[in-house]
């Protein structure tokens, strides 16, 4: 059984700090006080923007490319307790990037989380490590998405981290910068659906499978982050509410 991390000032590394979610988990760290880095690809075009935003709300930005051994010497200096792993590509991204969305799944979802896993091995003391995974990951739904989540669930567990898995259905809002029509028309009628069951008492099956937004999300995060008691944390729908 992995251990928690000592009692130390809580101090959190960002990774996806840049996306929907990440930029919400960082507003709530921050409002709660606690010591922040919010990871930015040194390579984006938005580098200066996303620093700029960052330390407004008090973070640090750490810049360090996506490689095993710079990003380990990283987590070494800074010293986390948590670690976000909020990485994730669309289908949409991956054909403007001229690839099929297949090998995106494998390149960012799985592959980025898996080297930021691979960087926190050896950390004294072990941070935990708090990885946004996603409904459908334990293996009920099949596609190439869900399985690199699956993957990287099943390699968190045997790395003998602490951990929060955590699995929401939609994430959408009215302010997500990219626009995803089909999923924000899924979400709707879902919780139409859903909103019909919860009143006919079926709260239970509506609270796991309704969409959040990220504010809502990003404040479960770091709740179970911060105040779980437990080693291992798999927290679905209805926990991130």
């Amino acid at each position: 059984m992995p251990s928690l991390p000592s009692e130390l000032s809580p101090r959190a590394f960002v990774a996806g700090a840049t996306g929907y979610t990440g930029r919400a988990v960082v507003e709530v760290l921050r409002s709660r006080g606690v010591e922040t880095v919010a990871h930015v690809r040194p390579g984006s075009s938005r580098r200066d923007e996303w620093r700029a935003r960052f330390e407004a709300l008090g973070a640090a930005v750490d810049l360090s490319p996506w490689e095993l051994e710079p990003l380990r010497e990283s987590l070494e200096r800074l010293g986390p307790t948590l670690v976000f792993s909020l990485l994730g590509t669309t289908a949409k991204r991956a054909r403007g990037e001229g690839m099929q969305a297949e090998e995106a799944y494998e390149k960012v979802d799985y592959g980025l989380s898996k080297l930021l896993l691979d960087a926190c091995l050896g950390l004294v003391p072990l941070p935990r490590f708090v990885y946004l995974s996603s409904l459908g990951a334990d293996g009920s739904l099949r596609n190439p998405y869900l399985e690199a989540r699956a993957r990287m669930e099943a390699d968190l567990r045997r790395s003998g981290l602490p951990f929060v898995i955590a699995r929401p259905s939609f994430i959408t809002g009215p302010d997500r910068d990219e626009e995803r029509p089909l999923e924000q028309i899924g979400a709707k009628v879902g919780d139409a659906l859903l909103g019909v069951a919860g009143v006919l008492g079926a709260r239970r099956l509506r609270d796991r499978y309704a969409s959040t937004d990220a504010s809502g999300l990003a404040r479960a995060l770091v709740r179970l982050g911060l105040e779980s008691s437990e080693a291992q944390v798999v927290a679905e729908g209805s926990d991130l509410r």
